[in-house]
Parts: C-alpha cells; structure tokens; sequence
C-alpha cells in the first residue's frame, strides 16, 4: 500500500494551524451584540453567516423570506452566499484566516482541516448545550448526532437533519412480479430465483427475450454501487462509505469476513447466469436508471420517494403500470440500510462569546419551530402560495425565485418520511411507502464508520479499496477465480497496516460511545 497526501489539504493544515492560535486568542472579542434594547426588549440578535449556495442568484439582504425568518428569530442575519461548486475552498480558507462568522456550514465534518481546527479549540463543544434546547433535541436525529461527534466523543456543530429511515434499497417491478405469480422476495435465495425468472421467462409479457433483472452500475475506483448493496444483504454492513463492521467487540474490515466471500460468488454466479448487464462494470449510475426506465430492467437501487421520476417514463411504456407496482422491498435477509441522518452540519467557533452562542442556539432552536420553518418552505402567502380549502398551495417556480429552498442550507426540518413519500403522490403509494418505511425502521443498518478517524486509514485506505474492487470486479467477470479472493484474504489479515485501521477504528468508536465496543 502507498501513502498519497493531497497537497492543498497539507498546507491547509499548514496554514490553519498557524492561524487558529490567533483565533482562539481572539475568542470573546467578537461584539456580544444583542443586548437588551431601550425599551427593555432583547434587542434582535446581530448573527454572521456562511453557508452554501446552490441556485444561481442569492437571497437579497432585503429579501422578504428572510425579513420574515429574522422577525420570527429576532436576529438580524448577515449572510454570505457561497457557491457549492467552490464552498469547500472558501471554507478551508476562512477556517485557515481565523476570521470565521458566527454560524458557518461545516459541507463535511470530517476533512483534516476541520478536524484540525476542533483539536486546536477554534470551535464550541455544542455537547452539554443540547438538552436546553428542545428542537435540536428532538427534530435531530439521535443517530446523527451520534454519527457527527469528533474524535473525542463531543459535538462541534448541529447536524443538518436529512431522514435517516429509507435510505436507497431494492426498488421491484411489482406487476412482473404478478405477472410470473412470484412473492416479494425477502432473502438472497429468493431474490436470486426472482431475478432468474426476470431474465427467463419475459416478465413484461412483449414477446420478447429482452430483460435484465437488475440495473446494476458501479462507480470506480471504490464504489460497488448497486452490488455494495447485494453484498451488504449478506455481511449485514452498512459500508455506504468506508468497509468497516462492529464484530466481537472490534471495527474490521468487510473484506476479511467470510460473508464477503458469499456474496462474490453470489454475484460471479449472477453474472454467468446473465442476471447482470454484460457491461455492468463500466456502467454509470444514469445508465443503469435508463435501463430501468426503459422498461428493461426489474429492480433497482434507489428511495421511494423518487417513484414519481421513474413512474412517468414506465407509464409511457407500460399505461396500466400503476404507481404501487414501484415496489420498495423491506429488507433483505433481514437487513437493509439506515441513512446517517444528516448532512453536513452548521458550527459556531469560539471566537463568538458563550452569551452571544447560547443566543445563535437558540435562534436555530426556534427557526426550526413548523411555523417558522413554514416560511422558507411555503414563502409568503399571496405571493409563493395560496390557501385554499385550508390547505396551502405553493407556487414552487416564484418560491424558488424567492429564494426559499436556499434557507434551508442554513436551518432544516427533515419530514421523517421524506425519502419515502412526497405530497403529490397518490394516497396508496402514499400508504404502501409509509407501511414499508416503518417495517424497515425495525431492521435498518446505519453505517457506524462514519466519522471515525484512523490516520492510518485516512493515508492507505483509499488504495486497499481500489484493490478489493478491483479483484471482485475481475472474480465477477470470471477473469479471476475466486481462490484469488482466499489468496488476497490471507494477505490482508497479515497485513500490519490494515491491523493498525482496525485498532485505531475501534479505539476511535470506543471513545466516540463513551466506553467500550460492544
């Protein structure tokens, strides 16, 4: 294995490292703006931020979704807009100059850099601040607030919600499934019988020897993509990000379990049976969702929530497809994946007093109360929406014009059930989704390697996975046999470096849940 060190995130580092004493020594100079008024009032609270921009044009200081947020929250919000084609630079950047504003987008807590800065003091341990809030403690999951603390078991910053239940999974052609008398398959067995039955016996009842049971697509150097996902139903193993398992006590690596094994040959005996695209391994994710599309593939990978992008091109092929036939399986030998329940996260460095911060808590604490959080949702009645039969009818193109949705890259709700259902579905998908989401809620895997930090990992990790990808891709595609598998395990379980991972992973989740692995 070879050590590669990504120059600009070395002098980053360099760089902020100089810069964080002059920052932690600033801290309590900033203005504790936001005293009591005149009239005996709290004055509104005089809050800088960053954060990132992902529409062409920013909202306006003036803007009326903004004046309304400000009213709701009493502040008085600065913000600078940052486009997300650039946002990690500006981050590094500002993180590195030591004048960083008062609440800023944290894109990804986990870089070096901003690691850095947490172990240099440049930030507030948000931990024992939490519980007096009651938003942060309720409408952010446990589960990303568990996966966002730094090395030292702390909280650096507030996850950002996302919905940790329903996460990508198997997507099935319900009606071929009726159309061949065949159950929803519930284990590996089973699904394999179902994807031969795909293969074989013209689901789509055309005519015609023209379908592929799985629209599967990968994503090189590292990413199994669909196949992670086959692969997991076997190892149990949320392993979205890096390969690691909780067993007996220790964090290891996938590769060395024996289930691993099971699922190449799983897959090489899927592939030999013409279960896979011929060309699955150069495939790309949007090529893979044509073939589904398309109508020539039975399952994918994808969330329930996204029914409405496939069902209105298969109902051109197929108009008595019904949108219950987009069909999500609940599990898959018992597993199926949890979501980490956030994305990135917004953070408050210790240049801000411990009054001023308690004050930005509670600004983001009441921004996510439903009414106020309305506003970026709906915007401003008369304008962005209507009301009509007590139901509020948003006029998404002027919302968007208005800037609404750019807000919530700064505070967000997650709808529990947003990965599954959406508004404009029809009650019955509706329904099925939501059934199957609770179902899955009481199997559901999170990937519980995110976030941990091995220095070793972060040096040799990324070319033992191109290597444990390369090889099954080979194994698969029958290049190699799988003894070449058994050869390559051996090694790595000697491997002094992998062993060094494993120890620092586990020390890491140890000390990330407060005692030991279990």
């Amino acid at each position: 294995m070879k050590v590669r060190k990504s120059k600009k995130v070395v002098l980053g580092s360099m760089v902020l490292m100089l810069a964080i004493s002059s920052l932690v020594a600033a801290c309590g100079n900033k203005s504790t703006t936001g005293n009591s008024a005149a009239d005996g009032k709290e004055a509104p609270l005089d809050v800088s931020i960053m954060t990132i921009l992902l529409t062409p044009s920013p909202a306006a200081d003036d803007n009326k979704i903004k004046q309304e947020i400000e009213k709701a929250t009493n502040s008085k919000m600065k913000i600078q807009w940052v486009s997300g084609n650039n946002y990690t630079d500006k981050l590094n950047v500002t993180l590195a100059s030591g004048d960083i504003p008062d609440l800023i987008t944290i894109n990804d807590p986990f870089t070096p850099v901003f690691r850095n800065a947490v172990t240099q003091g440049a930030f507030w341990d948000l931990t024992p601040y939490i519980k007096d809030y009651p938003n942060l403690s309720t409408k952010v999951s446990k589960t990303a607030w568990d996966l966002t603390k730094m090395q030292d078991g702390k909280n650096y910053g507030i996850p950002r919600p996302r919905p940790a239940e329903a996460d990508s999974f198997f997507i099935i052609r319900k009606d071929w499934l009726d159309n061949l008398g065949l159950k929803v398959p519930t284990t590996t067995d089973e699904l394999y019988d179902v994807m031969k039955a795909f293969a074989e016996k013209d689901p789509d009842k055309n005519g015609k020897n023209d379908t592929t049971p799985l629209a599967a697509f990968m994503t090189p150097p590292a990413d199994m993509g669909t196949l992670a996902t086959i692969e997991n139903s076997f190892t149990g193993a949320n392993v979205k990000n890096d390969k690691w398992k909780l067993v007996d006590g220790k964090i290891v690596n996938t590769s060395l379990l024996p289930e691993t094994r099971k699922s190449i040959e799983y897959l090489t005996k899927m592939y030999k049976d013409k279960l896979l695209p011929e060309d699955f391994a150069s495939l790309k994710l949007s090529q893979a969702s044509d073939l589904f599309n398309g109508g020539k593939a039975g399952i994918i990978m994808d969330k329930a929530g996204t029914m409405n992008d496939h069902y209105e091109l298969l109902k051109k092929i197929d108009p008595n497809m019904k949108p219950t036939d987009f069909y999500p399986l609940t599990n898959m030998n018992g597993y199926n994946p949890k979501g980490p329940g956030f994305s990135g996260m917004v953070s408050i460095p210790k240049s801000v007093p411990e009054a001023k911060m308690k004050r930005i808590l509670k600004m983001v604490d009441t921004w996510m109360n439903d009414d106020v959080f309305a506003i970026q949702q709906y915007g401003i009645e008369g304008v962005d929406h209507t009301v009509k039969d007590g139901q509020k009818v948003i006029n998404t193109e002027q919302l968007a014009k208005d800037n609404g949705p750019d807000f919530n890259q700064i505070v967000y709700v997650a709808d529990p059930y947003a990965s599954s259902t959406k508004v404009y579905f029809p009650k019955e998908a509706n329904d099925l989704f939501m059934k199957i989401q609770d179902e899955r809620a009481k199997t559901s895997v999170a990937d519980i390697s995110i976030g941990l930090y091995s220095p070793t990992a972060q040096k040799l990790l990324p070319e033992f996975e191109k290597k444990v990808q390369d090889l099954k891709t080979k194994i698969i595609l029958g290049r190699e046999p799988i003894t070449a598998w058994d050869d390559f395990v051996t090694k790595a379980k000697a491997d002094a470096d992998l062993a060094k991972m494993s120890q620092e992973m586990t020390e890491a989740y140890q000390k990330r849940s407060g005692g030991a692995a279990k």
